[in-house]
């Protein structure tokens, strides 16, 4: 067993139970969603890592279908919330109502908001003003919504899956940097392969419809994040996650050249929280019980790219955060005995 981070030994039967409920969510979600796998297996590691996912693709794809049919695979409560220009923060957390009582006088009630379910999809968040999204944050980091002066908690477990159309910007309000880094997936979901799409054409123009069942419970998704936490992780991966993160940050110590050129801003400690713990879920679903390089490289655009900021400059030449971060991946070494000799990395080690 690795050492490191994470915890004692994993039984090999709660893996295959991983493995097999993996498979079997995607059995299901085939019936209604074609293609895609990418995307869903990272929705099933935020999910499992009780992060929250930002996907971001063009109108069509079936964003909002595949959360939906995602949630019913998992037996859990699901609150779609169309976000507008004149959505209030009321109408997502609820708000206080005086009702009549049946033996007379005035009794207040607190009415919940569609934000008291399992699984949140927070359609088209950036079409709302910020009051509306920063009501998110509490729900999301706390698990909890503040009206006046009494909390309610929220049920558990609890995901928000955000989307955003990246086509139009006129009349949307862009989620400030702080928000979208609660968030521990960006999601891209890009149109799908001719095949894919035959297929989508295929099911969608005719009566054939077929029903999704259940395969977990809340229960199961609860232990199964416990589980995630118990992975272990080797020290020197976790030293491999934080390197790659703090080279994005510019003015730092070992900061490479390209990002003080290309970035204006760098990831913060939640991307290596996250970085990590995906890590863990990601080697659960492929069936090991440790974390590989292959798992924290394969993480790090859904992870970093929304985590970045691209100078003015390097926009206009066409240069994305995800090329940043392929960038980085190829020039850092994966090896400790690499890493340590590196007069550049022994800089970051120091500071």
């Amino acid at each position: 067993m690795t050492s490191g981070n994470g915890g004692g030994a994993i039984q090999s039967q709660h893996i295959e139970k991983l493995q097999a409920a993996h498979q079997s969510i995607l059995q299901q979600l085939s019936k209604v969603i074609v293609g895609q796998n990418e995307v869903i297996e990272q929705l099933l590691i935020g999910i499992f890592s009780r992060g929250h996912c930002l996907l971001e693709g063009v109108p069509g794809l079936a964003k909002t279908l595949m959360i939906s049919s995602l949630a019913r695979t998992l037996s859990l409560s699901f609150s779609r919330i169309q976000f507008t220009p004149d959505l209030m923060p009321a109408d997502i957390t609820g708000t206080e109502v005086i009702e009549d009582q049946p033996g007379g006088g005035l009794q207040r009630r607190f009415m919940e908001g569609p934000l008291f379910a399992n699984v949140i999809l927070a359609d088209e968040i950036n079409r709302t003003p910020p009051k509306t999204q920063a009501a998110l944050l509490e729900a999301m980091q706390e698990r909890q919504v503040t009206v006046g002066r009494v909390r309610h908690q929220l049920g558990n477990p609890f995901f928000v899956l955000a989307t955003q159309n990246p086509i139009e910007q006129e009349g949307t309000y862009p989620l400030p940097e702080a928000q979208q880094d609660r968030f521990m997936f960006k999601v891209l979901v890009d149109y799908p392969n001719f095949k894919d799409e035959l297929e989508v054409v295929r099911r969608t123009t005719s009566q054939s419809a077929e029903a999704i069942q259940p395969v977990l419970s809340g229960e199961d998704i609860l232990h199964l994040q416990d589980l995630v936490r118990s992975v272990p992780v080797a020290d020197h991966l976790i030293r491999y996650a934080l390197t790659l993160v703090r080279q994005t940050r510019v003015g730092s110590p070992g900061t490479p050249d390209f990002v003080s050129d290309q970035l204006g801003w760098g990831a913060g400690p939640r991307a290596v929280q996250f970085l990590v713990l995906g890590g863990k879920a990601r080697a659960l679903l492929q069936g090991r019980s440790h974390v590989t390089v292959e798992d924290i490289q394969a993480l790090c655009r859904p992870v970093l790219r929304h985590r970045l900021v691209v100078t003015f400059a390097a926009e206009s030449d066409g240069v994305t955060t995800d090329d940043v971060i392929d960038r980085l991946i190829a020039e850092t070494p994966t090896s400790e005995d690499e890493l340590t000799r590196d007069v550049r990395f022994q800089k970051i080690f120091a500071t």
